[in-house]
């Protein structure tokens, strides 16, 4: 899914001593409103003259990319979803709508929780604006 961009305003982190482990917080993730811009989404061919844009916060990125972890806020629109590795996501604001190649759709909202298997192909549209925080494994 769509990512770009780092920010690390309203994150912190623990006060691990040098070389621990260190845990990493999005304080208030749900009202954050200092996010940075990831840009627009290309619509999906056919789709309505409206352009999603996306901006989030990323939280955590791996030495190798991955794991990351952020907050995704994006406007509504509807494109092309190819799910590369496996995204666990948590919708805190918003509507959409995830519709599989198969035609099956996912309808979720505000408070949802979704798993999307690597592999997974389709089309997003998001109705209301979405804020989701996600992890990329």
């Amino acid at each position: 899914m769509a990512r770009g961009g780092e920010k690390s305003g309203g994150t912190t982190k623990s006060d691990a001593a040098p070389g621990a482990i260190r845990v990493h917080v999005l304080r208030g993730a749900a009202g954050q409103s200092d996010l940075v811009d990831w840009g627009p989404i290309a619509p999906l061919a056919g789709a309505p003259e409206r352009t999603s844009h996306a901006r989030g916060i990323l939280l955590y990125r791996g030495a190798d990319k991955y794991p990351e972890a952020g907050l995704w806020e994006c406007t509504p629109g509807r494109w092309e979803c190819r799910v590369g590795r496996d995204e666990f996501c948590h919708f805190l604001a918003g509507r959409c709508v995830y519709t599989h190649e198969s035609g099956d759709r996912t309808e979720i909202a505000a408070g949802d929780a979704a798993f999307f298997p690597a592999g997974w192909n389709g089309a997003c549209e998001v109705i209301d604006t979405v804020r989701k925080v996600y992890l990329i494994r």
